[in-house]
């Protein structure tokens, strides 16, 4: 069983950046891909980002290109999400998680096994 702890949500004002972390109590995080993803009231659960076990490369979902940065510190255990350009649309929960191993449908939520309690992004002026 892998817990997963997400931080770092908060209030932001339009165009501002925020980090979001997410520590895994699994010893060895590099052999997890570990997603992104985002819910905003009233709709479904959205993909943002993911890093793959094979060789950490890393997907970002279209409403994000150029603007998040999903990486990865294996050594302490951290997922980040370096979120820049902040805009209202982004305010959302916003979720990590897990799967051993490599993930085929890197975007689908139901390929993951493991997920944490989420962290609050507000995006306002």
């Amino acid at each position: 069983q892998v817990q997963l702890v997400e931080s770092g949500g908060g209030l932001v004002q339009p165009g501002g950046s925020l980090k979001l972390s997410c520590v895994a109590s699994a010893q060895t995080v590099s052999t997890y891909t570990v997603a992104w993803f985002r819910q905003a009231p009233g709709e479904e659960r959205e993909f943002v980002a993911a890093i793959s076990s094979r060789g950490g490369g890393t997907y970002d979902g279209d409403s994000v290109k150029g603007r998040f940065t999903i990486s990865r510190d294996s050594a302490k255990s951290t997922v980040y999400l370096q979120m820049n350009n902040l805009k209202p649309e982004d305010t959302a929960v916003y979720y990590c998680a897990a799967k051993e191993g490599y993930v085929g449908w890197i975007q689908v939520e139901d390929e993951y096994d493991y997920w944490g309690q989420g962290t609050q992004v507000t995006v306002s002026s």
